[in-house]
């Protein structure tokens, strides 16, 4: 169980608190030692004599043996729920941590519901085991330990009968290890599947519906459960297999003891109450080793849990910050990309962007226009290293980007993009998401810049209403104003608007571009649209085709010399008020 040993190391803050728990579980077990002993004294010494004061002394001291035992148990239960929760909490935040670490490229490998697995479902296994699992081992061995001793002490002869007990179940033990880690780690795989098709299911809840394919999510929610269920069959049937063995050694054994102690105490040579006491001591060193079988059930499934904790915490990110970062102090804007290339997964038979070499200086307005998968939005996640190039280099201001400190450097680009993410919470929070700290007139003033002041102050609670998750009590419109009014507030030096007015209406977008007009000068702004009309008075537009630049220019120059973007311009615009449209410049 390599992986939880490694795991184990969580416990070393809390080992103050495991140690009163693994004291209190010693004293249950020896409390619960003494009792067959103190029932022989009683039927010896009390009961065959017919002493009273014998039993009801025996009794009182049986009483109080319990009494201290039951204390104990609960209190082990509460140390043991304290080290075993704080263990938890710190490994649920260490892996949260570490997730959000990681680069895009290791997260687009990574399921998000395989990492929720992670955090939530095998967290609680690695706990479960630490919480019961180890205390169930301490225990176990110290009733099997003294259990032994007191049957040696008790009738030496009789106690070979143990001699040839344990071994067997060791083997069934051995074997059904060995065949269950395995089964434990495919259940938990498949437990992350369900929970991807569950997640993805809820997530497009919306696109589900509005293609009719409930039945399909219901047959591929089916399929994920009924691989989830067989496998967790065929690790029950394992056990199933395991315990009747276990338990029937255990009854041959006790058989053994009755028929040979029987025997003896026929001949005189054993007392009643050595038979009671040792057939208790017997039952008692078996109990812990079915015990034990629960802990096998455990144990594998913990390991399992284990190393798939272990695979995200020891999960490197992809895009790593310099060992000396530069800080870039406040960026001018201007943004080259010298010979660039990229593609996804370290596989060059995808390439996404093919040789770029692009400049644009501080304060230029930059269009991207090509067609889906064209590689207009990756090209603008390497400027704040959501991605590295593969070759080549993206500058800032003259600067490698993979030489500058990633904090300063994404602290001075604003994203707005298509796919918008909205948080729980209030209006206000999720505006000032990058600044919490800024000021409501700044908040305002971002929002009407974004045209989303009006629809906000109509809400119940204006600025304070809240924010239902993922933004589901806002329409596609409101929340990519949102997220254009996020981008704004934190006052960036380069501004990036990833098609993110695609679900507003034309009247809409025209009003933000003319409220964005001033806010953009002086700001290097990338522009990705799907409207040509919304990227006609840019200063420089790049027509990207299959990874390619094509043609970049102002729209005057590729009206004359691009023939994509020719037919770009004539598809969208044949409307006469739109080929009208003023274009200044």
């Amino acid at each position: 169980m390599k992986y939880l040993r490694r795991i184990t190391s969580y416990l070393k803050p809390y080992r103050n608190w495991m140690l009163i728990a693994f004291g209190l579980i010693i004293i249950e077990a020896l409390t619960q030692l003494i009792i067959p002993r103190l029932l022989q004294y009683v039927i010896d010494a009390g009961i065959t004599p017919r002493v009273m004061r014998v039993i009801i002394t025996g009794s009182l001291l049986m009483l109080g043996a319990a009494a201290i035992g039951a204390y104990a148990t609960v209190q082990r239960a509460v140390y043991a729920a304290r080290f075993s929760q704080s263990m938890a909490y710190d490994m649920r935040n260490d892996l949260f941590t570490r997730i959000q670490t990681l680069s895009f490229g290791n997260l687009d490998r990574i399921q998000t519901g395989n990492l929720i697995t992670r955090v939530s479902n095998d967290v609680d296994q690695v706990r479960m085991f630490t919480s019961l699992g180890l205390m169930l081992i301490v225990r176990a061995l110290v009733l099997v330990v003294g259990s032994v001793g007191f049957l040696i002490a008790t009738n030496a002869r009789l106690t070979l009968i143990v001699a040839v007990l344990f071994p067997l179940i060791g083997v069934v033990f051995y074997f059904v290890a060995r065949i269950a880690q395995p089964l434990f780690k495919e259940l938990q795989a498949r437990l992350s599947i369900l929970n991807t098709v569950t997640q993805e299911n809820l997530a497009g809840a919306e696109v589900v519906r509005a293609f009719v394919q409930e039945s399909h999510e219901i047959d591929r929610f089916d399929q994920a459960n009924t691989s989830f269920t067989q496998q967790a069959l065929k690790v029950n049937r394992l056990m199933a297999t395991a315990f009747p063995l276990i338990f029937m050694f255990t009854s041959l054994g006790t058989l053994a003891a009755l028929l040979l102690g029987g025997l003896q105490v026929i001949n005189t040579t054993m007392t009643v109450g050595e038979l009671v006491a040792f057939n208790n001591y017997l039952m008692t060193a078996s109990f812990p080793i079915l015990m034990l079988g629960m802990i096998l059930s455990m144990m594998p499934a913990a390991d399992a849990s284990a190393e798939r904790i272990l695979e995200v915490l020891d999960t490197e990110p992809e895009v790593k910050e310099a060992d000396h970062p530069r800080d870039p102090g406040q960026i001018a804007g201007r943004v080259t990309f010298e010979n660039v290339s990229f593609h996804y997964n370290g596989s060059s038979d995808c390439e996404v962007l093919c040789d770029i070499d692009l400049e644009i200086d501080p304060g230029q307005r930059v269009a991207l226009l090509g067609a889906t998968g064209s590689g207009k939005s990756t090209l603008v996640n390497l400027i704040p290293r959501f991605y590295d190039a593969s070759s080549g280099r993206v500058l800032i201001d003259g600067v490698d980007v993979r030489d500058l400190s990633e904090t300063a450097l994404r602290a001075q680009i604003g994203f707005a993009m298509q796919q918008t993410t909205l948080f729980s919470g209030t209006v206000a929070e999720n505006i000032a998401y990058g600044r919490p700290d800024a000021p409501r007139e700044e908040i305002i003033a971002a929002a009407k810049a974004a045209q989303a002041h009006d629809f906000i102050t109509a809400m119940p609670e204006g600025y304070d209403s809240k924010v239902e998750s993922r933004g589901a009590n806002l329409s596609g419109g409101q929340k990519q104003r949102i997220a254009i009014a996020r981008a704004l507030l934190i006052d960036p030096a380069i501004l990036v608007f990833d098609d993110s007015t695609s679900s507003v209406d034309m009247d809409t977008e025209f009003r933000i571009q003319e409220a964005l007009e001033e806010l953009m000068e002086d700001r290097t702004t990338f522009i990705i649209a799907q409207r040509i009309s919304s990227v006609l008075n840019a200063d420089k537009i790049v027509i990207l085709d299959r990874g390619r630049i094509t043609a970049q220019g102002t729209h005057r120059e590729l009206i004359k010399s691009s023939p994509i973007y020719q037919d770009i311009y004539r598809s969208q615009l044949r409307d006469d008020a739109l080929v009208q449209a003023p274009v200044s410049g």
